[in-house]
C-alpha cells in the first residue's frame, strides 16, 4: 500500500509534538543548557539530510528515541499513539534504566549487531550527534578524559553495527576524527 504523503507529514509532527512536549522541561547538559528537544529534531535531520533516509517511521522514531529512557513515557503508550514498528524501534535504542550505567554501556556495545536495520539508522545518528555535541558543546562537567572516553566508546558501539548505512557510517567516522 502506497503511503500519502500528508500522513506521513502529520505523523512526523505528531512524533515532534509529543517529544517536545515529553522533554519540555529538560535541557541539555552543554555550558548554555540547551532545550533538550534540540537532541532529537538534530538526529532526524543527520538521517533525513545526510543519510537521505526518506523512511517516516524511522524518522519519527528519531524523534521519540530518548522519551522512554528519558520520560515518564511507556512503550504501550508509544504503541497507541504510533505503532508497533515505531515503538519497537524506541524500545530497541532505550537503555534499562534500572542497570548501572557500566552495565548499560557493555549492553550497547553487545546489543548493536542485533538492532532492527531502524534501530541502526537511529542509533548511528544518535552516536553522530553525540560525538558532534561533545566535540563542540560538551556537558559543562566532563573533563578531556570524560570526553575521549565517550568518544572510544562510541565507536565500539557504532563498530557492532558496522554496514547498515555506508554514509552516515562515514559521517560518524568524521565526527570521530574529532575527538578531543
Amino acid at each position: 500500500m502506497k503511503r500519502k504523503p500528508e500522513k506521513d507529514l502529520a505523523l512526523l509532527f505528531r512524533a515532534l509534538a509529543f517529544a517536545a512536549h515529553k522533554h519540555r522541561d529538560q535541557r541539555r547538559k552543554d555550558a548554555e543548557a540547551s532545550p533538550y528537544i534540540n537532541h532529537p529534531i538534530a538526529l532526524a535531520e543527520v538521517l533525513a539530510g545526510e543519510g537521505g533516509v526518506a523512511d517516516v517511521e524511522v524518522l519519527a522514531a528519531a524523534l521519540l528515541h530518548d522519551t522512554i529512557e528519558d520520560t515518564a513515557t511507556t512503550g504501550k503508550e508509544l504503541r497507541s499513539e504510533f505503532g508497533e514498528r515505531i515503538a519497537a524501534m524506541v524500545e530497541e535504542v532505550t537503555d534499562d534504566q534500572g542497570l548501572p550505567k557500566a552495565d548499560r554501556k557493555r549492553l550497547q556495545i553487545e546489543h548493536a549487531a542485533a538492532l532492527s536495520a531502524g534501530a541502526k539508522l537511529v542509533k548511528l545518528a544518535d552516536k553522530i550527534c553525540n560525538l558532534r555535541d561533545v566535540a563542540d558543546r560538551p556537558p559543562a562537567n566532563w573533563d578531556l578524559q570524560r570526553r575521549q572516553e565517550y568518544f572510544e566508546w562510541a565507536k565500539r558501539v557504532i563498530d557492532g553495527l558496522r554496514g547498515a548505512h555506508p554514509g552516515l557510517e562515514a559521517a560518524f567516522d568524521a565526527a570521530y576524527l574529532r575527538k578531543p
